[in-house]
């Protein structure tokens, strides 16, 4: 039996069971629960007693009970926002709640304690949660504002991509370019679980791929920093995107059925006794089926599976098991001597993968802990065959990381928060057969470089961090650091401090500050470049400064720049003109991929720029939401050469505007509208190759321009609920283009053109 055969009913196993264990529950009818939920304190995670829960617009809510729990009942469905008050913590609204008639909305939230109660301010509420610790270039996009955005397709990666000094490397790729950082500078955290790539067919070393493998059911929360993050994390330099998933439906059993032009997929979930609650989902695409029709020769096809269990074992103690498992397949198709020549353009990858950790939770008298034993594995295999179907090049490897991790957070005293911990990851499996001829890898002298391995190799890494916030009237400050070791790189130790700190002007304005040292260790492959390869880690320094000002409790203005030094950067020895920038790998005649070069250290560069962020949330006697987004940066790199080049992923200006209005009886109406200023390009010799002496000194790339507009529509009928959509990207047919290649049979180059309008419906079955 296939691991997709396996996989496939393993899980409508496990739904068959769980539909039956349920169907003898009660009538829904019988339940009118709207809301249910639980507060706690952000600090030390205990449920808050006496918190006042309000239903705004309506004269509904409820008082926390000794547990935090609360429950509103009698709510129509439809789309609310509640507050969230008490006496010794800020206010906080939570907007966007989608209320059905198939089961409750479930919230969790975490409210801040007041420092300080200032005489005579009046006290008003927000719909931007503040956060216990200083916190820069930091935003927050819930499920439904992402689910929501048109032309994303309900993609978390692709709706961060519309934050502030975020660029993605091409179109229809989840690449993401953060303060001119290349995409494998970007860390990933999944319920506390770090991934190595997020999406499907992820392009391997880097972060980058075309659609990311997270659920958007399984989303409570993203929360997004282009920089400045705090010492809890590291071995990236430039952001770090951290996806908070919710709870399974702790009152009934329910689930989802989802149908759209792409793909289709299943949930279901529900609860484990009075304990705790499951959810699992199954996603399979089905453009090979599109592809095939179309008849193309290049023929994608995934499936992903996701689990989530939380249980209680008692008041101060829980576990929480994840699971992702991604199948990513792809298809020749060379039934005539077009296909055939135009797979023969294309690196082909196949990869297998999956993440799964469990994760204990303790609450002590001043805060908690987390304890997280965790896996990542993938089985890439790419491969490119020339036009007569005969193997060129192969990259079959195998990456898994085993990873042990204690973070612990608590309230020192009256003023003092403190949060540290360690991590330890142990690369046990890193295998790597690789064969790359000569005339496909060259040195900068144009001698051909044939790279042959088929070799093992384990690596060990530690991090240990310690942060401290201190809080001094209604200002905050935090310093911190973080030791690194890496057993694989040149030396061992690296010690990164951070710090930032909040001058609170008066309740809704305040100027905001970071500056840092940040370390990124070589990824896996590149290790294998060049027989006995060492490098030490990439280096970058980082100064944040800000001002964030709320006039309106829905609404947030955030105006940021940035200065970014690099440093120990890696720079090719066989092309001395650039650094290593391996992104979305897609044809070994364009470059040497994966990095499977010579590289050393001797790299530097900078990036320094400016951010305008405005976003509005829904609320209800306003129903209009969205986001601005203005990004003016420059980018600039020196390698082995010594001459001072333009970044690959410069990329100037980058304006985004998405707009939503929710109407009355549940229709709702979205807009999207992105450009952005062209990367530098490099042109090519008559020979077909890179003129690496004029590296990117090419013309830029077209200004890129996309409209997307996206309708939906919901029904609540009796038992179960129905949303169908429409979401029409690229509404004015722009024909972007998003780089070039050296096409054989013309001697010329070929420009990679987006699709053009591209329509897409779907249906959401909720029971």
């Amino acid at each position: 039996m296939s691991i997709e055969k396996y996989f496939i009913g393993f899980f409508f196993m496990i739904s068959l069971l769980c539909t039956t264990a349920r169907s003898q529950q009660d009538n829904i009818e019988s339940k009118k629960v709207s809301i249910i939920g639980i507060v706690r304190n952000s600090t030390t995670q205990k449920p808050i007693p006496g918190i006042t829960v309000k239903v705004e617009g309506t004269q509904s809510g409820a008082i926390t009970k000794s547990d935090g729990s609360f429950v509103i009942k009698g709510l129509s469905p439809g789309t609310y926002a509640v507050k969230f008050s008490g006496v010794a913590y800020n206010q906080f609204i939570q907007s966007n709640i989608i209320v059905s008639n198939v089961k409750p909305a479930q919230l969790e939230i975490n409210l801040v304690e007041k420092t300080i109660e200032l005489k005579g301010v009046e006290v008003r509420g927000s719909f931007f949660l503040k956060r216990a610790e200083t916190v820069t270039s930091s935003q927050s996009l819930s499920a439904e504002e992402i689910r929501r955005a048109p032309g994303v397709n309900e993609d978390v990666i692709q709706a961060t991509s519309l934050l502030p000094g975020v660029a993605v490397s091409a179109p229809g790729r989840n690449d993401m370019v953060v303060r001119g950082g290349a995409p494998f500078e970007n860390l990933f955290v999944v319920d506390n679980i770090e991934l190595p790539n997020i999406n499907h067919f992820g392009s391997q070393g880097s972060s980058g791929g075309p659609l990311a493998l997270v659920n958007i059911d399984f989303v409570n929360n993203v929360n997004f920093s282009a920089g400045g993050f705090g010492s809890k994390y590291g071995d990236k330099l430039s952001s770090i995107t951290n996806i908070t998933l919710r709870n399974g439906n702790e009152d009934r059993f329910g689930g989802k059925a989802i149908l759209s032009a792409t793909g289709f997929s299943f949930n279901v979930e529900g609860p484990i006794s009075d304990k705790g609650s499951y959810i699992l989902s199954a996603r399979r695409s089905y453009l090979d089926l599109i592809f095939k029709a179309a008849g193309l020769g290049f023929i994608p096809q995934y499936w992903d599976f996701m689990a989530k269990v939380n249980y209680k074992l008692d008041v101060e103690n829980s576990l929480t098991f994840l699971s992702i498992v991604a199948l990513d397949n792809v298809y020749l198709n060379n039934s005539n001597l077009d296909n055939q020549y135009k797979n023969s353009q294309v690196a082909v990858p196949d990869q297998k993968q999956y993440f799964a950790g469990l994760t204990w939770k303790h609450l002590f008298l001043t805060g908690f802990s987390n304890v997280t034993i965790g896996r990542s594995f993938t089985d890439y295999k790419t491969f490119q065959n020339d036009s007569n179907k005969q193997t060129i090049f192969k990259n079959y490897s195998i990456e898994g990381e085993n990873t042990l991790k204690a973070d612990f957070e608590f309230q020192l005293a009256k003023f003092w928060l403190v949060d540290f911990g360690s991590q330890f990851k142990y690369a046990s499996q890193l295998k790597y057969d690789v064969l790359i001829p000569g005339f496909l890898r060259t040195d900068q002298f144009n001698v051909p470089q044939p790279l042959q391995v088929d070799s093992s190799i384990n690596t060990l890494k530690n991090a240990t961090f310690v942060s401290l916030t201190s809080t001094i009237g209604q200002h905050k400050v935090t310093f911190g650091g973080r030791l690194d070791y890496f057993s694989f790189t040149q030396d061992k130790f690296f010690f990164s401090p951070r710090l930032s700190a909040i001058y609170q002007i008066n309740p809704v304005s305040a100027v905001i500050m970071s500056a840092g040292r940040y370390y990124q260790s070589p990824s896996y492959i590149w290790l294998i470049g060049a027989p006995g390869q060492k490098l030490n880690p990439m280096t970058a320094d980082q100064a944040v400064l800000g001002y964030e000002h709320t006039p309106m409790e829905d609404v947030k203005v955030q105006l940021e720049g940035y200065y970014k030094i690099y440093s120990n950067y890696d720079a090719r020895i066989f092309r001395p003109q650039a650094v290593l920038t391996p992104g979305g790998f897609e044809d070994i005649y364009s470059d040497i991929p994966f990095g499977l070069e010579p590289v050393n250290n001797s790299a530097k560069g900078w990036s320094r720029g400016v951010e305008l962020f405005i976003q509005k949330k829904w609320r209800p006697d306003f129903p209009l939401y969205g986001l601005l987004s203005i990004s003016y940066s420059r980018s600039m790199f020196t390698s082995i050469e010594g001459k001072e080049r333009l970044s690959a992923y410069d990329s100037p200006l980058i304006f985004n505007l998405a707009l939503g209005y929710r109407f009355e009886n549940n229709w709702e109406i979205g807009f999207k509208y992105r450009t952005a200023i062209g990367n530098p390009t490099t042109p090519y010799l008559p020979t077909g190759v890179q003129d690496y002496t004029r590296y990117n000194e090419g013309e830029r790339l077209p200004i890129f321009h996309q409209t997307d507009v996206r309708i939906d529509k919901r029904f609540d009928l009796g038992n179960f609920s129905l949303d169908a959509y429409i979401d029409v990207q690229n509404i004015f047919n722009t024909k972007n283009i998003s780089g070039g290649r050296w096409d054989f049979r013309t001697q010329s180059v070929v420009y990679n053109k987006s699709f053009g309008i591209l329509p897409s419906i779907g249906i959401q079955f909720e029971f």
